[in-house]
Parts: C-alpha cells; structure tokens; sequence
C-alpha cells in the first residue's frame, strides 16, 4: 500500500509541506505566487538543504553540538535574510513612494509588489538579453 509521510519541527511547518505537495498534486505549482511567498518559499527550501545536508552527516557527527549550533545558525541566517528582504521591499516602495515598486496589497508577509512597468522591462533585458 502506498504512504506519504511529511517531517516537520512544528505543525505549522508540517502544514506547509502538505499543501505544497497538494498544490503540485492539483497541477497549481506553476501558478503566479507574491513576492512574499516566493521569499518564504526560498527561505524554506533553504531550511530543507540544510536539514538534509545535517542528516547526511554520520551518526556522531550529525548528533554533535556543533553541527547542531550551525544548523540552527543556518536557520536563522536564513530567517533574518527573508525579513530583511521583504523589509528591504517594503523601505524602497516607502522610499520611491510607489514609484519603483508598490505594495499593491496584503498584510505582514503575504504583502504583493507591483514593479513600474519601464523599470520591469529594463530589468527584464538585462536578465534575459533581449
């Protein structure tokens, strides 16, 4: 009989794992996400390397203290680096007053930028060449 198992340090994280793998199941993974959610999922990726690089680790070294503290350094690094990026979003959107990008909606983290269209076509060719 076929199982599917989810691991997670807490519920809300577990929670997240279940409706990504829903959402891949119902074909939506290609779906527009905010800027907000592209940075948690990206944060939260890097999360899942870093517990996966930790496991990989023989049993001693994987138990030790200081893969522990790196590991959890890893965590945090990567949580300040999230904040500090939609805060970052958030500060040119108030420093450009709307002008570069724009919240266009949404409250704490599930916040969407809209970009200045000339500015996302500029950007857009220097990404792509065209």
């Amino acid at each position: 009989m076929p199982t599917l198992s989810f691991e997670g340090e807490s519920h809300a994280e577990i929670v997240q794992k279940v409706r990504r793998w829903l959402a891949s199941v119902d074909g939506q993974v290609d779906q527009d996400i905010t800027t907000a959610d592209a940075v948690a999922q990206g944060a939260e990726l890097t999360k899942d390397a870093l517990r996966v690089i930790a496991a990989a680790a023989p049993g001693p070294v994987a138990q030790s203290d200081v893969v522990k503290a790196l590991t959890a350094m890893g965590y945090q690094a990567t949580d300040a680096t999230r904040d500090a990026v939609l805060s970052g979003l958030d500060a040119l959107e108030t420093a450009t007053d709307g002008g570069l990008v724009k919240k266009v909606s949404g409250a704490g983290s599930k916040a969407v930028y809209e970009m200045n269209s000339a500015v996302a076509r500029q950007l857009f060719r220097s990404v792509t060449g065209r």
